[in-house]
């Protein structure tokens, strides 16, 4: 890729050359604009996109992501910015068009010349011309969401309590930003205009029943009037907001304002064009601007009543080589502010200037989504417009579940639909939009009892992702040999289909159906959809652990009997191994288990590419004394093992020996050392930073924490290694964010954030809860990691897990805080039988002459060391002088010890 900053001018035109297309805008359409073409090969064009923000276009549909997660990266993927043939232009902002010259001027001065131009846009927030609303916020870009998060700390810290954060607009954006400014801390209220919430979306009982679960999840809501005026004050010498003045002389105390009631189309460029061309055939005609009439003036864009650039069904507008995509287009008298019509029109442009003849039919308004938890999804004919239709309604007011469906007269083919609280009929439904439904309509209420929707074979017209506008044909094609992915061979699983046909990839709401398509056709392939975990357990982890659990098994022997077959292999026996560990806290090689362990398990150490292993002991919340720290160079220094220290704040030594492990845990536990674990599916670490023990910034003391949470922890086996970070405060210095498990200090508590990994895959832990007291905060993680124990596939991390749990976070969340399913006191008490039966394996092992005997490098002879081995210096290291044994220490460290094999 080449990126600028500021202004580019491109060369003079050049017939020969490649065709110049200018993009103005830095937004999904955009990014999916560039996309297409790259993936079209540019048929011989460069792609020049100028955007007047400083970032890389970003995915605006989790920008509330943003708004409580300030380091998050929302950058659109697909490496199209890499392409030789692209230009990304940052802090470009375009003020104007040549349309004679075909050129885009910037406010910096650039002239970008182009041979074709797509306006991409987009919108700006709305705003309200209230007395006051220069002090109110907006919630539309990046900056938008930093900026709120800075007010609500700072209004925090300045006023000692919690902020009264006052959102005006009850719809799909207003509610998302009441969402994000409650999970910061503040009092969320919401003004709305409107009868009822979401109006544009929901009927009046979908919005009554929105109403109530919203006000059930702390959300405040003042319906039915609008604001008047919004009144400051002055706090420090400086003008502030002190409250909002309701159209019925109601005063709603605010600290803070935000307005988030829709969006209109930036349509600048093209009204400054019409204005200029106004004032020239005035100017003809002698006469001044204002004075010429509309039937005397034919404009040279035309602009929507409310707004927006026209376009044709190919998304031309009226001028010759320019052309509108995303939310700044208008079709058929409308703009809307979707990404999936948006992504359908930049295909449709790029489709169209590589030769191609695809139109656009129509906007898909259908919309589902989680706000403050609530289950929300409207699709199609949603109020029944058309004549005939017919509504069938189930309405549960105390559930908060309100469920329509719109159908023809006939009561067959589907025409739309709403779902607010329960919307797991939304999935199968969708893709059935203006078809025949298999099934009489009440048998998709699902809230009313009917169970799962009826199982539907989709038609390869249907379209199962309306983001990527990917049909039906299109999965099967793929799960059958598209030839166009890495092999040319089949899509087997729902990461490959994924990439693939990029179905799933934005919203993530037709993910279930997906995965449904996908299995149905693999099976269709005769390809064996299985849960089993190998060959020898037909169930899965998750099945396994509570069958074992509710058998009350306790053995291998008898697990394999009851649930398997055969004699196990590297997949089931450590799997099994791990349950039973996590079950019973069992010394991990006794009656049998020794032999279901992986190799640095059964030795209690991890090996290195040398054959020796690393010795880690546990340092609670990286907290040591001088005293240990001379323990540990004594030993190293006596065994002439390489040292390092870890990035999970450990000292990891490398290079003993198997027979050598012993010796030196005896001294390291004699000195008040235990396992580190490190070589286990277990707790590997907690982090912590200095917290207010030593650090100014500090507001919680996190190193005592940190260390409280290792110890309770420790030992604990898991389906995957999990780690820990605890920091003193919103800088972050321990990474918790990174960690499976990461708590952040606050004034008021600790928040907590869920399923964070590191390694080839990693992800920003997710916020569980927040301003939590000590006990309640244990309470959740301890319910946490019972039930990713319980849940989780083998070797899965809590990220996966969390990601393929239906509802993921929400769903956790559920779980955890809002004991969904009853289960919360049973998981606090197996993480209490856990805490109490936990014993540190080398002291175990130690004070056992029978365990100690796996730790001998000959078994015939238990007493004799081979000290056969010779080292000769080579280029500054020790290299042995002949072919080295197996097992046999080679020091290739600069300290004389070997390298690492693995991450801690």
């Amino acid at each position: 890729m080449s990126t600028a900053s500021g202004s580019e001018t491109a060369p003079t035109s050049d017939p020969s050359g490649p065709r110049r297309i200018v993009v103005i805008g830095g937004g999904p359409a955009a990014h999916r604009f560039t996309e297409a073409m790259a993936a079209r090969g540019l048929a011989g064009s460069r792609v020049t996109v100028l955007t007047e923000e400083a970032h890389v276009p970003y995915d605006r549909v989790a920008l509330s992501r943003a708004l409580t997660e300030t380091d998050v990266d929302l950058t659109l993927g697909g490496g199209v910015w890499g392409h030789d043939a692209v230009t990304l232009v940052t802090g470009a902002r375009a003020v104007d068009l040549d349309l004679d010259a075909r050129e885009v001027l910037t406010a910096d001065g650039g002239r970008h010349p182009y041979d074709e131009l797509v306006i991409a846009t987009g919108s700006n927030a709305a705003t309200l011309p209230l007395p006051g609303h220069e002090h109110t916020s907006v919630y539309r870009t990046l900056e938008d969401v930093w900026s709120i998060n800075r007010q609500v700390a700072e209004l925090r810290a300045t006023l000692g309590r919690e902020v009264n954060a006052v959102t005006i607009g009850g719809g799909l954006l207003g509610l998302e930003a009441a969402a994000g400014l409650q999970a910061l801390g503040a009092r969320p209220i919401v003004i709305d205009g409107g009868k009822w919430l979401m109006g544009t979306q929901l009927d009046e009982g979908a919005g009554q029943a929105m109403g109530r679960l919203v006000a059930g999840k702390g959300l405040e809501v003042h319906g039915g009037v609008y604001p008047a005026a919004v009144l400051t004050g002055e706090r420090d010498g400086a003008a502030c907001v002190t409250g909002v003045e309701m159209a019925d002389g109601r005063i709603i105390d605010a600290d803070m304002v935000v307005v988030s009631i829709g969006v209109r189309p930036r349509d600048e460029l093209a009204r400054a064009v019409n204005a200029r061309a106004r004032a020239e055939a005035a100017a003809a005609a002698g006469i001044g601007a204002d004075e010429l009439g509309d039937e005397d003036f034919v404009p040279v864009f035309r602009l929507g009543a409310r707004g927006g650039i026209v376009i044709d069904e190919g998304c031309a507008t009226d001028v010759e080589h320019v052309w509108a995509v995303g939310e700044v287009a208008n079709f058929g008298g409308l703009c809307v502010g979707l990404v999936a019509p948006a992504n359908t029109m930049a295909e449709i442009a790029a489709d169209r200037l590589c030769g191609g003849d695809a139109t656009f039919s129509g906007f898909d308004t259908a919309t589902k989504l989680k706000l403050s938890g609530v289950d929300v999804a409207s699709f199609g004919d949603a109020f029944a417009k058309a004549d005939g239709a017919l509504e069938v309604v189930y309405a549960d007011p105390a559930r908060g579940v309100y469920q329509k469906i719109v159908v023809t007269g006939d009561a067959k083919t589907l025409l739309g639909g709403i779902f607010v609280g329960d919307a797991a009929p939304y999935t199968s439904l969708r893709p059935l939009l203006g078809r025949e439904l298999p099934a009489e309509p009440g048998a998709y209420l699902s809230a009313a009892g009917g169970g799962d929707a009826p199982d539907t074979e989709l038609p390869d017209d249907a379209i199962l992702c309306s983001c990527n506008n990917v049909a039906a044909g299109a999965i099967r094609d793929a799960v059958g040999g598209c030839g166009t992915c890495e092999g040319n061979g089949p899509v087997q699983d729902l990461g490959g289909l994924k990439t693939c046909t990029r179905a799933g990839t934005q919203c993530g709401s037709c993910v279930p159906m997906l995965k449904k398509l996908l299995e149905r056709e693999l099976v269709k392939g005769g390809v064996e959809v299985s849960r089993a975990m190998c060959e020898h357990v037909a169930l899965s982890r998750a099945e396994l652990f509570e069958a074992v659990r509710l058998a009350g098994l306790a053995s291998y022997d008898a697990i394999m009997e009851r649930f398997g077959t055969g004699s196990g292999c590297d997949i089931c026996k450590p799997a099994i191994a791990s349950i039973l560990a996590s079950q019973h806290s069992a010394y991990p090689l006794d009656a049998g288990l020794g032999a279901l362990q992986d190799t640095n398990d059964r030795a209690l150490a991890n090996m290195q590419k040398d054959g020796t292993y690393s010795v880690v002991p546990r340092i609670p919340g990286g907290e040591i004394t001088p005293e240990k720290l001379a323990v540990i160079a004594r030993v190293a220094g006596e065994y002439g093992l390489y040292t390092k220290i870890t990035g999970a704040l450990r000292i990891d030594m490398f290079g003993a020996r198997l027979e050598q492990l012993p010796e030196i845990w005896r001294e390291l536990v004699d000195a008040g050392f235990e396992s580190g674990q490190a070589y286990g599916k277990a707790l590997r670490n907690v982090k912590s930073c200095v917290g207010s023990t030593w650090c100014r910034f500090g507001v919680q003391d996190s190193v005592a924490m940190a260390i409280g949470m290792e110890l309770r922890y420790r030992g604990l086996r898991a389906p995957h290694k999990f780690k820990m970070g605890v920091s003193g405060c919103a800088r972050e210095c321990a990474e918790a964010r990174g960690k499976d498990v990461g708590v952040i200090a606050t004034a008021d508590g600790w928040n907590l954030y869920v399923g964070g990994n590191g390694g080839a895959n990693p992800a920003h832990a997710q916020l569980l809860a927040q301003d939590l007291d000590d006990a309640t905060l244990l309470k959740y993680v301890d319910r946490y990691l019972m039930y990713y124990i319980r849940t989780a596939d083998r070797l899965q991390r809590t990220a996966h897990w969390m990601a393929d749990l239906d509802g993921g976070i929400d769903h956790v969340r559920a779980v955890v805080v809002g004991d969904s399913l009853g289960l919360g006191e049973e998981l606090e008490a197996a993480m209490a039988r856990h805490v109490e039966s936990y014993e540190d394996e080398w002291a175990a092992t130690l004070a056992d002459p029978d365990r100690l005997r796996r730790f001998r490098s000959f078994v015939n002879a238990p007493d004799q060391r081979d000290t056969s081995l010779a080292y000769v210096r080579e280029r500054g290291q020790l290299r042995p002088a002949e072919p080295v044994p197996l097992g046999a220490t080679i020091p290739v460290g600069p300290q004389g010890g070997a390298a690492s094999g693995g991450s801690l």
